[in-house]
């Protein structure tokens, strides 16, 4: 990662193999997290990003780079964009991106933009979709399980069964009856 320019990622993003792809994601991460190594600045990396999401088109793909780069990059800045690509992204992995950035933030205790986007997604019909949401809203509740019981107590009855398993796994078993049973 620390030898490789914007060319030679944009020649493995085009790839189809999807290592290969995986390959650059995790480079960027890299070059993202130390730009003065590289010259390739963290703006860069994040527009680089964006102008790929076509071929981030795996789950894996998007949970290893989505958050250590559009979430990092998004900490002290407008997060429109997350809700564009939650809203209005062209595939489920566009989307994902959208909901899965906000690991960053929720490791930082702002949860705010976690459940906002978990309510924009949340009749969402595919299950790679409803088990991001449920992973984030679960990973949301360690830190306040308040929070998401309060969210979960208005929500739970129109979310998906898949999604509403993934943000309970972790409660105790009753309280998991309990809102499973509703």
């Amino acid at each position: 990662w620390s030898s490789v320019g914007l060319d030679e990622l944009e020649e493995c993003m085009a790839s189809e193999y999807h290592e290969v792809r995986l390959a650059a994601l995790l480079s960027l991460v890299e070059i993202f997290k130390h730009p003065r190594r590289t010259g390739i600045t963290k703006e860069e990396c994040i527009g680089f990003y964006l102008a790929h999401t076509d071929r981030i088109n795996n789950w894996d793909l998007v949970d290893l780079s989505c958050y250590p780069l559009l979430g990092e990059w998004l900490l002290d800045k407008d997060r429109t964009v997350l809700y564009d690509l939650a809203r209005n992204g062209k595939t489920v992995w566009e989307q994902r991106i959208g909901i899965v950035s906000t690991m960053t933030f929720i490791r930082k205790g702002q949860l705010t933009d976690t459940f906002a986007i978990a309510d924009i997604l949340i009749g969402h019909p595919h299950d790679l979709i409803q088990k991001a949401v449920g992973w984030m809203l679960r990973e949301a509740g360690k830190r306040d399980k308040a929070a998401l019981v309060a969210w979960l107590e208005s929500r739970c009855r129109k979310m998906p069964r898949t999604m509403l398993r993934y943000a309970i796994e972790k409660f105790p078993q009753e309280e998991r009856e309990r809102f499973m049973a509703r």
